[in-house]
């Protein structure tokens, strides 16, 4: 069972009141106790019973009648209301029968201890004043699921009248004057009218539902206001993954009518969630089948057909988002939903797996802000990944001739993330200036021909002889041209690395020592595969 729905179902109906009691006239039942506000204590059943100390069988909320039979003295009054009143009762009934009256002692008793005590006449039979009770109870039980049953009926109708949840979460929000919320885990707001929550709100709501220990719970927000939080959908799913209902108001002081509406809404949202998943499933195929095909080569006509058929239009603004969460490969599924919901207001997109074993989403956006807003969404999954961390790199804005570029720059975007600290760190194409993150954004028809331009000589010499110069010059380079740190790294002489460098640059035709053909020499060594030896880039 759902956590929203254990909690709907603990309800009941509505329970009958002293008033109810008092309002019988044919009871004839007084209170004899001074407290006004008694009359509003909810009844939930009967229990009678003369022991002298009946607190063992009072489970509370009861109505405790009794004929006074224990009655002896006095003093008897204060053990048995002591009695009745800390085991949780909700009233005591006395019968006039026994005695002709109640005893001024078990009001007194009664006053000191805060019970509302009812005097039954000596004309009335403890029988009729539970049959009463048992009536009314069963009866608002009855009505109470009758008419739960006609809301469930009219969500369902209306769901399969197309009518929208968060138009329904509205209605709900109306029809009980409770203001509600249903949201993801990363803050995307499911419901049109929301202007009542700030995005700080959002933030406070998302970290009591992945941070508490258990659903439901309760959380403050910065205006003073206290919301109850409750889990949509199966228990045991991943918090990250499931949605979220905040209604205003502590769950400990819901009439079982509120309790109910929102319990209909809350599965009524489990079933719509349910539904988007599965067109995702449909989609997922095609998604990881357009990302394999973009990372072979983007310029087959296949690769952007497939794009399209995923949901992306590679004529326009678009940009790729790589997501990896940090040791842990086998939450790929997971990021995949993240991303997917994530990127829903935006459009969707396509969200595929890579053959790095990250999460790749292509998404048409134009929006400037569109890394900020991500940014801001996936850090509330701060919350509920533990120790571990999330990793994202978004590339800068491409379209489908160069979104091979923009994987590319994603995933050095992606690596740069690595050297955060925080449980999530998101860094933007914007954000990397280097020469490095430029060239790795350019389509690969002109990579590959810089490459040729500046390396074809020694790579081709590296086929050919298998002399490693490759490798030399890439260790060279990294030690920013020492000839005795070159050295040490690759375990071999001073001279032998003096003698490769030298035929590196015959075979190029560079002067390492120029900090212009280092430049070049380097960008082109970056975008070829380490150890390779072929033309190919």
């Amino acid at each position: 069972m759902s956590d929203s729905l254990s909690w709907l179902r603990a309800g009941g109906g509505t329970a009958v009141q002293v008033k109810d009691l008092l309002d019988a006239t044919q009871l004839g039942i007084r209170l004899l106790t001074s407290d006004a506000d008694a009359i509003g204590r909810t009844l939930k059943w009967t229990y009678t019973t003369d022991l002298p100390d009946p607190s063992r069988y009072i489970a509370g909320g009861e109505l405790v009648i009794t004929g006074l039979v224990w009655h002896r003295a006095p003093a008897d009054s204060e053990v048995f209301v002591q009695a009745v009143a800390e085991s949780g009762a909700s009233a005591l009934a006395a019968g006039e029968g026994l005695l002709g009256h109640v005893p001024p002692d078990l009001i007194d008793a009664c006053e000191r201890h805060g019970l509302p005590l009812l005097a039954v006449p000596e004309t009335v039979s403890f029988g009729e004043v539970t049959e009463f009770l048992v009536g009314r109870v069963t009866g608002d039980r009855i009505a109470s699921l009758n008419t739960a049953l006609v809301r469930q009926r009219q969500l369902l109708t209306a769901i399969a009248d197309g009518r929208a949840l968060d138009e329904l979460a509205l209605h709900t929000s109306r029809e009980t004057g409770m203001a509600c919320l249903i949201f993801t885990a990363t803050g995307r707001r499911l419901v049109a009218e929301v202007s009542a929550f700030t995005d700080a709100d959002v933030d406070t709501l998302t970290h009591s539902a992945l941070s508490s220990e258990r659903l439901p719970t309760t959380t403050t927000l910065s205006d003073g206001g206290t919301y109850s939080i409750f889990g949509v959908g199966p228990s045991l799913a991943q918090r990250t993954t499931r949605w979220f209902l905040a209604v205003a108001g502590d769950l400990a002081t819901f009439r079982p009518a509120i309790s109910d509406a929102f319990g209909q809404l809350a599965a009524i949202a489990a079933l719509d969630r349910a539904r988007r998943e599965e067109g995702r499933l449909v989609r997922r195929e095609i998604a990881d089948q357009a990302v394999a095909l973009i990372e072979a080569d983007s310029t087959r006509p296949e690769a952007l057909t497939r794009l399209r058929q995923a949901g992306v239009d590679p004529d326009r603004s678009l940009v790729v988002v790589r997501v990896v969460h940090s040791g842990r490969i086998d939450l790929r599924e997971m990021l995949r939903t993240v991303l997917s919901d994530t990127l829903t207001s935006f459009g969707g997109g396509c969200v595929g797996c890579s053959s790095h074993g990250d999460i790749v989403a292509i998404v048409n956006t134009d929006d400037p802000n569109f890394a900020q807003t991500l940014r801001t969404r996936l850090s509330r999954l701060g919350s509920g990944i533990g120790h571990s961390r999330l990793l994202v790199g978004v590339s800068s804005e491409a379209t489908g001739i160069t979104v091979d570029g923009a994987l590319r720059s994603a995933r050095h975007a992606l690596e740069v993330s690595r050297q955060g600290t925080g449980p999530v760190t998101v860094t933007a194409g914007a954000q990397l200036t280097s020469a490095v993150s430029m060239l790795s954004a350019l389509p690969d028809e002109v990579r590959r021909s810089f490459v040729e331009h500046v390396l074809a000589p020694l790579l081709e010499y590296d086929r050919r002889t298998d002399a490693g110069l490759t490798d030399t010059l890439r260790e060279f380079l990294a030690t920013g041209g020492s000839w005795n740190r070159t050295a040490e790294s690759l375990h071999v002489h001073l001279n032998t690395v003096r003698y490769r460098i030298k035929r590196v640059e015959e075979l190029l035709g560079r002067d390492l020592g120029s900090t212009a053909d280092r430049l070049d020499v380097y960008l082109a060594l970056q975008s070829i595969p380490r150890s390779s030896a072929t033309g190919a880039a």
